[in-house]
Parts: structure tokens; C-alpha cells; sequence
């Protein structure tokens, strides 16, 4: 069967495109730093986001793990929302590994945690408490696009206490092109939401199409000490230039046809309006949610698969658009999922 694979940006297949810039790539051994087409790629990230330096991982999970333990020492703690992928779905491992407390507080509906609700848990300089060292925000978060005014305050609050502040960045891209303002490019856009930032990590292996591979962005001390990490938790590459001209390509080419993306979730969102027991989430982004009444939710996600259409969820399914996901497939999406939703 050809499914229509919803479940997540990350199933995205490099392009026939990619696939020759990779096989063209120029490599060298990365752990020797001597990888060319890495060296070039880390640079671009670093210039275009405007930081320092930058440094490739392997992936999301690792890149923000050596960010949390670059900014932070043994017994120190971060700030860090109840539902972000840096505490809730990454295995705890910057409190298994980095011994490093995270301090989860709650979110609001677009992932903002209130700046009271930081303010309020910055612990004093007291031996009876971690030491609160850093913030950490997550852009985007469920497909919702953090507002820039608020990560302005939310940053400007840290460094007012002494605070270091990092971005789980995995779909910046997605966020910066939902946000730009009209004549600003995507890339100045996400430049000017990491400007108020001390690291962020971008993931390329989700909306712009790269099989693999993560950036973490920072001063140039802090990508040295992260890149202590990085070997230490195992990800030092060799011939990896295979991999960073798949990202070249993406970055050449995959930023701006974000916006289709998010046209097609739109599209999706439009299409589903109307059913019973059916309550869509307008969707910012990429990322679609739909809740189900407990009587449609039992079954669905089988049923949909059973007519084609792969997705994730119980009582709230998560649709996801991407690279792989046409037009004509969100044509022929909201038709079965009208029928199959209902049960």
C-alpha cells in the first residue's frame, strides 16, 4: 500500500538531489577536524545564526545534551518546561549523565513558561539548593511558534539573574519561516530569534529533509567544551562529509518550501472542520493535532492505517506534513480521514 505517512517529519527520504551531493561530497576524518565539507557546513551554521561557532552531532538528543552540560557543572540546574523535549523525551540524560537537575515548570498554550514562574524558581545562593545556571526554551514547541517578544523578556530575565539561556531548536526553520516579517528573509528571521540566545541547536533531519544531524550553535568556548561532550557520549564521526553535504543541499534548498508544509497542514485542518466528536487544533506550523471524543478515539489510529495513512496519538492524533508529503496526498488524505474518524 502507498501510505501517507504522517507520523512525523523525521521520515522524510533524501532527495535524488541529495543523494548526488552526498555521493560528490568531499571528506575527510572530522575527529581529526580535517573533514572538509563538516568544516564548511559548521561554518555556514555559525554565520548564518550568528554565532561564534558551531559544532555537528549526530543528533538532536545529543546536541542538547552536550549544550546542558557545556553550560552546566555537576549539581547545577536548568530551567526547563514540564513538556519540552529536552527533559520529557530525551531519556534524562542530562540528569543521568550530566548530573544535572532539571527544574520542569508548567507551559502555556504556546509553550511559554510564564516569567513569573522563572523568576520565582531561580533558587538563591544557598548549599542547600542546585545552583540555578541556565534557561532552556524549546522553538518550536508542538508546532507552535514561540512569540519573539516573549523569548526577548524570557532571555533578557535570565541574563538579569545570572541565568545562561539555550534553544532546542529543532524546527527553528519551521518557526522562522511561520514568523518572518513581510520583506525579511527565513534565514534573517531565525538569525534574529537565535540573537537573543546564548546556544541553540538546530535538527536537520525533520522539516528540511536530511537523513541525519543536528548543529549546536554557541561561543567558541562553549562549542570546545561541548565538543568535549560530544566525544565523550560517543558521537566523534570520521568521513562524516556525507552527511554535511546532505545538510548543505537541504540548506541550499529546503527552507523557504517550509512555508509548503505548513500550507498543507492548514489544508488538513480546513478539511477536518465539522466532524463530530472531532476537535482540531489550528496549526501554526507543520504540526497538527487533532483531539478525538473517547467514543471516536479507540481503533482510530489502526483504522487510518488500514486505509493508508500513518499517524501518532490515542485521544489526540499528531499529523505531521513534510518534504515526502504532496499536494495530492493531502487531497487524498482528508477524505479518508473524514470517513475513517467517524468510525
Amino acid at each position: 500500500m502507498n501510505f501517507i505517512d504522517l507520523r512525523s517529519d523525521t521520515v522524510t527520504r533524501p532527495t535524488p538531489a541529495m543523494r548526488a551531493a552526498m555521493a560528490a561530497a568531499e571528506v575527510g576524518d572530522d575527529v581529526f577536524a580535517d573533514d572538509p565539507t563538516v568544516n564548511a557546513l559548521q561554518a555556514r551554521m555559525a554565520a548564518m545564526l550568528g554565532f561564534e561557532a558551531a559544532l555537528f552531532m549526530p543528533t538532536g538528543t545529543q546536541s542538547n545534551l552536550c549544550a546542558l552540560m557545556a553550560h552546566c557543572q555537576r549539581g547545577e540546574e536548568y530551567i526547563v518546561g514540564q513538556m519540552a523535549h529536552t527533559y520529557r523525551w530525551e531519556g534524562g540524560g542530562a540528569a543521568v549523565l550530566g548530573s544535572i537537575q532539571p527544574q520542569p515548570l508548567p507551559q502555556q498554550a504556546d509553550g511559554s513558561i510564564t516569567l513569573a514562574d522563572i523568576e520565582a524558581n531561580i533558587k538563591p545562593d544557598d548549599a542547600h539548593f542546585a545552583k540555578t545556571r541556565l534557561l532552556a526554551l524549546e522553538n518550536t514547541w508542538g508546532g507552535q511558534v514561540l512569540p519573539l517578544p516573549y523569548i526577548e523578556a524570557a532571555t533578557t530575565l535570565a541574563r538579569r539573574r545570572g541565568l545562561a539561556t539555550h534553544l532546542d531548536g529543532a524546527r527553528l526553520f519551521n518557526a522562522a519561516v511561520a514568523g518572518a516579517r513581510p520583506g525579511q528573509s527565513n534565514e534573517d528571521a531565525a538569525r534574529e530569534i537565535c540573537s537573543h540566545l546564548d546556544s541553540v541547536s538546530v535538527c536537520f533531519s525533520k522539516g528540511l529533509g536530511a537523513p541525519v544531524g543536528s548543529a549546536l550553535c554557541g561561543s567558541r568556548e562553549l562549542i570546545d567544551r561541548a565538543h568535549r561532550w560530544r566525544k565523550m557520549t560517543g558521537g566523534g564521526m570520521r568521513q562524516v562529509g556525507v552527511l554535511a553535504a546532505a545538510v548543505q543541499h537541504a540548506l541550499d534548498h529546503h527552507i523557504d518550501r517550509l512555508a509548503e508544509d505548513h500550507a498543507h497542514a492548514r489544508q488538513l485542518a480546513e478539511g477536518l472542520q465539522g466532524l463530530r466528536g472531532v476537535l482540531v487544533q489550528p496549526p501554526q506550523t507543520n504540526i497538527l493535532f487533532v483531539d478525538l471524543a473517547p467514543e471516536m478515539a479507540s481503533g482510530a489510529v489502526d483504522r487510518l492505517r488500514a486505509a493508508g495513512i500513518l499517524c501518532t496519538g490515542l485521544y489526540r492524533l499528531r499529523l505531521v506534513t513534510h518534504l515526502d508529503v504532496s499536494a495530492a496526498d493531502i487531497e487524498r488524505a482528508i477524505p479518508l480521514l473524514r470517513q475513517h474518524l467517524q468510525g
